[in-house]
This record gives structure tokens, C-alpha cells and sequence, in this order.
């Protein structure tokens, strides 16, 4: 039985209000567990727009068809109108979440996190995530322990900042392997669990269409060595594309692959883990950059 670390993102209002009991309803149909990572504030998605006038965003936007993949309601969020409060309007669905599952922060304003955290002042970041937690915290009525960053949007100055909450793991990077970031008092942060696995706005229309791509991963988690961790999104996977995620946990339990959350990954691990840091990298498929890991000592 192989494992693999299963990540949900949860970006917007319509993907936790309608994608998440999707999710739900299938991963338990095959009793697997998985980590919802939540944005609970205001839902900003539309802002996004402004990045059509840049050319591999406009690509990636024709490309994945993503009127059609997101809808145009999350497409104009927050645009016409202010953003909506996700997690005061989804309270119960979160909460349906952890019941099952593993449940950590994505964001509290996903849109803000991914086009702004590179200029925010060690305040404002700090205000973000410790805000994200709380409300994240209140509705499901315990501390949260975990964060996934939007967008992979995260580096060195990102991990210093966040080792004040003092939470389980982040996984806030792509990369091969678990490991422990080295900060720069040459302390060791928290750990990371990257993302090992090209996700479906990457691949599909670029690399295999639509219904080639359930082949394409399966055969890559085959293939990985160590702990394969695949992302997906409660607005992709959820909705337009939950028939095809539906054949996948089929179609990987049909061949012994086991979705787990995150944290079963971390606690299987064996110690000690390699060290590293985050760096800025490009990878095809997506716009900008995000964070990747560089592992600089491995263990003896």
C-alpha cells in the first residue's frame, strides 16, 4: 500500500459552500482522510483579474478554461462588491470538515496573501496568519495546528516570520521530501511537508487533456520515491472536475494507493529529517513565483 499525502485547498465562498460536501461525500464514499486547508476571510478571488493584461496568466487562464472551471461568481469576487466573510458564512461545513479530517489555515484573505506577501512588513503578515488562525480556530473549536501557504507563495522571510504560532508543520513549498527548514540564526523552523505532485490546472491543456490526466498522475505517484503529496481544490475537484476525482479514488484504490492527511505522513516519518531552506523558483504551469525546496544537508 503506498501513501500519499492528500492537500485541499479551499480558496473561496462557492468552493467551501458547494465543492467541500462534494469532496466529502466522495472521499468517504472510499474512506479516505485528507487536510482541508480553509480561507475563512473575506473572499477576494475577482481581484485577480488585473493579472489577465500579464501574458502566462492570460495563457493559463485560456488554457484551463477557467470561466468555466471556477464560475463567474468567484471569477468577480469582490470585484462589483465587497468580499464575503467565508468562514462566517460557512461555519457548519467547516466544522463537518474536522470531524473526519485534518483541518488547517490556508489564508484569511487568500487573494491578499498570494499578490501581496512579498511587500508586507513582518506586522502585516504576522496580523494575517494570527488573524486566519483565530477565526480558523473558532469555528472548529480548537487550536489549529497546520498551514498550507496560498499559491506556494512562501520563502525565508515567510518561515521566520511564522515560527512564532509555533504550529505542527506548514506546507508552504514544492519540493521531494519532508524536511526541516534552517532559519537564519541557524535554529531549525518548523517543519515542511511540500507539495511533490503537479496539480491539474498545471498539467491539463499543457502536458495531457482532461481525461488523460487521472493516467498521468497515477503513474507519477507510482514512479515517486519517498512521501508523494498531491494538492488539489474544493473548486476544481469539487465541482466541475468531482467526476473525474471521483475515478481517481477509484481508480487509486483499484491499485493500492492510500490518500491520507499531512500530518499521518509527518508522523510516519522516520527522524532525523534533511534540512533545508525555501527559494524563490518558476516551475511550468504556473504564473509567478513560488516557493521550493533546497535541501542542503541530508541525514546521516
Amino acid at each position: 500500500m503506498k501513501h500519499v499525502g492528500l492537500r485541499i485547498d479551499v480558496d473561496t465562498l462557492r468552493g467551501t459552500q458547494r465543492g467541500v460536501p462534494s469532496l466529502l461525500k466522495n472521499l468517504a464514499r472510499h474512506h479516505y482522510t485528507a487536510s482541508f486547508f480553509f480561507s475563512v476571510g473575506p473572499d477576494n478571488m475577482g481581484r485577480h483579474l488585473w493579472r489577465l493584461f500579464k501574458p502566462a496568466f492570460l495563457l493559463k487562464m485560456i488554457r484551463s478554461r477557467a470561466a468555466t472551471l471556477y464560475g463567474w461568481d468567484i471569477l468577480l469576487a469582490g470585484t462589483c462588491w465587497p468580499g464575503k466573510k467565508i468562514g462566517r458564512r460557512c461555519e457548519t461545513i467547516i466544522q463537518m470538515a474536522a470531524k473526519d479530517h485534518e483541518v488547517g489555515l490556508h489564508a484569511w484573505d487568500h487573494h491578499a496573501w498570494q499578490t501581496q506577501v512579498e511587500t508586507w512588513s513582518e506586522e502585516q503578515l504576522c496580523e494575517q496568519f494570527a488573524i486566519g488562525l483565530n477565526e480558523l480556530s473558532r469555528i472548529v473549536g480548537r487550536p489549529i495546528d497546520c498551514s498550507a501557504a496560498p499559491g506556494w507563495r512562501a520563502d525565508q522571510r515567510v518561515i521566520e516570520y511564522q515560527e512564532r504560532f509555533g504550529l505542527r508543520y506548514h506546507s508552504d513549498c514544492r519540493g521531494s521530501e519532508i524536511f526541516t527548514p534552517k532559519l537564519s540564526s541557524s535554529h531549525l523552523a518548523t517543519v515542511q511537508i511540500p507539495v511533490t505532485l503537479p496539480t491539474w490546472d498545471e498539467t491539463v491543456g499543457r502536458l495531457v487533456p482532461a481525461k488523460g490526466f487521472n493516467r498521468y498522475l497515477l503513474d507519477a505517484i507510482h514512479q515517486a520515491k519517498g512521501d508523494p503529496v498531491y494538492t488539489i481544490h474544493a473548486e476544481v475537484e469539487g465541482l466541475v472536475a468531482a467526476d473525474s476525482f471521483a475515478q481517481l479514488l477509484q481508480m487509486a484504490a483499484d491499485e493500492g494507493i492510500q490518500f491520507c492527511p499531512l500530518g499521518e505522513l509527518l508522523a510516519n516519518k522516520p527522524r532525523p529529517l534533511p534540512i533545508g531552506t525555501l527559494i524563490r523558483q518558476t516551475i511550468p504551469g504556473r504564473e509567478g513565483w513560488l516557493g521550493h525546496q533546497q535541501i542542503t544537508d541530508q541525514p546521516s
